[in-house]
């Protein structure tokens, strides 16, 4: 194939990227999306496929490792479930950034077969771009490694902090750009592994010190790494596609990062720099038996909202682990039928995702209608007769606007004890993903409901 008529294909492909993520913006238009961007994606493979000319033997292991690549995929994909979407896309995220340095490490050593010179006497622009794309994707795999290890829960969702890290990082910073500038000049081996070798020390040493609270904002930011190493190699491979999806991945990725930060009334760099969350939480977690916790039954659940006259619902990650969403539907119908008002109220990372709880409710064909988000509805809980918290913990917790010390203080909640009545399901008082005691279990207008989220929802539907 021609390389113009490849640069057309590949502008075709980039346009339907870009019509992917807008589809992607909303749940009413995701499904299009999705299909938008594969379709980009399978022309961009074809055209690759044309575009290198006689494969040789190769080209039977190309074949061979797309089909394994892509049936792994489609398989993963089948069967994982909605609420582990997050360690999903963090363990992908890593792959990303694996094949980025791999591209790189065969770019550097056989540069020949990629047009970029000869050993030791490599282009510099393209020893620039293989250099940054090696380092941003060593940090962006293991970065995410430990993002996955963190959100699966095999390795403590707490900061991990020692005396001096700030400083290490920015050392090891400084010292990676400083390597790739000696590269260029004696373009050496030894200098090539190293960056790629401290580069993979960062990506732990920045993952590390962040909060199970803040760990969204770690998988939107590891995203864009995802998307700027594969830039950067796109460039070293002179592929039009790669830089175009990297580039649209790279900045998507952190205006997302930018726009969570703010919603969560955070600081990008004191998120990547530091890791909120490390504070002492033990106190608070040895106090919570001394409190007084009033708990009810579907019975009394029943009545509340029967006798309501408006009900909002906050969905959270306990609701995805027992998927109860169809319950939770079926529950509201019925509550409607008594003439209750119901609207749903979603936080921005409810689920320990933007978007999880939104999905999950388009799952059940909840109505976009009655779905809004926190800065649209969070002045109508105190209006709000009953509070139906459904495995929301984090997200709902006062403490985010009272106790300085908290890992959570700051990040804007959803204001359910203003309402009348809290509903609280919960299977018990243990605390959320932040690690910490949620003070609303014990308000007095407060009514635990221990039980599994889809099983107290569908007695509550029968006692309705």
């Amino acid at each position: 194939m021609s390389a113009n008529l490849s640069a057309i294909f590949y502008l075709i492909s980039g346009i339907l990227f870009i019509l992917a993520l807008r589809g992607l913006s909303s749940p009413e238009t995701s499904r299009q999306g999705n299909y938008f961007g594969i379709a980009g994606m399978t022309i961009s493979i074809i055209v690759t496929f044309l575009s290198v000319g006689n494969f040789g033997s190769g080209f039977v292991y190309v074949l061979i490792f797309l089909l394994i690549g892509g049936s792994l995929g489609a398989f993963i994909a089948f069967r994982i479930p909605m609420t582990a979407m997050p360690e999903l896309v963090a363990g992908f995220h890593s792959l990303v950034g694996l094949a980025a340095v791999f591209v790189a490490i065969s770019a550097f050593l056989k540069p020949e077969a990629f047009n970029l010179g000869f050993l030791g006497n490599i282009k510099l622009a393209s020893l620039i771009e293989m250099s940054l794309g090696a380092a941003i994707g060593a940090i962006t795999f293991s970065g995410s490694i430990v993002a996955f290890l963190k959100l699966r829960g095999i390795m403590s969702g707490a900061p991990i902090t020692f005396k001096g890290q700030h400083l290490i990082n920015l050392i090891l910073g400084i010292t990676i750009l400083f390597l790739i500038y000696y590269l260029c000049k004696v373009q050496s081996s030894n200098i090539f592994w190293s960056i790629v070798l401290i580069s993979f020390l960062v990506g732990v040493l920045l993952i590390i010190p962040i909060g199970g609270a803040d760990m969204p904002v770690v998988i939107s930011m590891l995203n864009s790494y995802s998307g700027w190493a594969a830039a950067g190699i796109g460039f070293t491979l002179e592929n039009t596609a790669l830089i175009i999806t990297g580039a649209l991945v790279g900045s998507s990725g952190a205006i997302l990062s930018y726009i969570m930060c703010k919603g969560m009334n955070r600081s990008f760099f004191n998120v990547i720099l530091g890791g909120w969350g490390a504070t002492d939480q033990t106190s608070n977690s040895q106090n919570k038996e001394q409190k007084p916790v009033k708990s009810g039954n579907a019975d009394d659940a029943a009545f509340l909202m029967k006798n309501a006259s408006s009900v909002i619902i906050v969905p959270g990650y306990g609701m995805a682990v027992a998927q109860a969403q169809h319950a939770l539907r079926e529950m509201v119908d019925a509550l409607k039928k008594n003439g209750v008002k119901v609207t749903y109220a979603i936080h921005p990372v409810a689920g320990r995702m933007p978007g999880h709880m939104n999905v999950l409710l388009a799952e059940a064909n909840v109505p976009y209608d009655e779905v809004f988000e926190l800065e649209e509805i969070n002045n109508d809980f105190a209006n709000c007769d009953v509070a139906y918290v459904i495995g929301a913990n984090d997200v709902t917790n006062p403490v985010a606007k009272t106790d300085p010390q908290s890992p959570i203080y700051g990040m804007p909640i959803l204001d359910v004890e203003k309402s009348k009545s809290v509903l609280f399901v919960k299977r018990s008082l243990s605390p959320g993903y932040a690690g910490i005691d949620n003070d609303l279990f014990y308000r007095e207008n407060t009514l635990m409901l221990f039980a599994d989220a889809k099983k107290m929802t569908e007695d509550i539907i029968k006692n309705l």
